[in-house]
């Protein structure tokens, strides 16, 4: 997920898919997730199991990461690094209370993505750029069930961060295939999504499509 250089116009915003917050049948999960995967354009996939113990996210990342990763979706683990590295990820995401972004690099190797949860903070995603972070997400833009959140980020965050940092942003937070383009329009070079594809009525292969035509069909700056 390494920014690409700005040329003339930068080139499309991307999705980032986050699993549901559970996951109660593994194979027909990965099913769904093959199917959506093969709908569009994603970049990458989030397993994001909070409340899961250490056996149940080893047997998500045996299960989906096969599948991610041979149609060239990179795998990131959420919040915990060791598993991330014992389980073969291609990266982490971590919260703010989640350890360093040192201390991931040190478990996972120079060559691993390493995300940053920094809510609405300038300052808190600067500080994880200078750690070393391959990326920074704000939000959560809208209203999501997916989790609780006390932080509600102007688009304008996006516009600033790309005029004055290198590292990608990821946009998160009740995103759906109507303000998708919105927020890549603002800045964002990756938008993560869960609810909005997984709960789609018409299957996540539906909402991939509707996302990935929202994304491409944005002029951006």
């Amino acid at each position: 997920m390494a920014k690409t250089p700005v040329v003339s116009e930068r080139p499309p915003c991307r999705l980032y898919l986050i699993t549901p917050p559970s996951i109660p049948d593994l194979a027909a999960f990965a099913r769904d997730l093959e199917q959506a995967l093969d709908a569009g354009d994603v970049a990458a996939l989030q397993i994001r199991l909070k409340d899961a113990d250490e056996a149940t996210v080893l047997a998500a990342v045996a299960a989906l990461k096969p599948v991610a990763q041979a149609r060239g979706v990179a795998v990131i683990l959420n919040d915990r690094p060791d598993l991330a590295a014992r389980s073969g990820c291609d990266g982490v995401h971590l919260g703010q209370s989640d350890g360093s972004v040192a201390e991931a690099r040190d478990r996972m190797g120079r060559d691993a993505m390493i995300g940053v949860t920094c809510h609405d903070s300038r300052e808190l995603a600067m500080d994880a750029a200078e750690a070393g972070a391959d990326y920074v997400a704000f939000g959560a833009f809208f209203p999501t069930r997916t989790k609780a959140t006390l932080h509600r980020p102007d688009p304008e965050i996006l516009t600033i961060w790309q005029e004055t940092v290198e590292i990608p942003c990821v946009a998160i937070g009740g995103i759906t295939a109507a303000t998708a383009g919105g927020l890549a329009a603002a800045g964002a070079d990756f938008v993560a999504v869960s609810a909005a594809v997984w709960s789609c009525p018409d299957g996540p292969a539906a909402a991939v499509r509707a996302l990935d035509h929202a994304l491409t069909s944005i002029t951006r700056p």
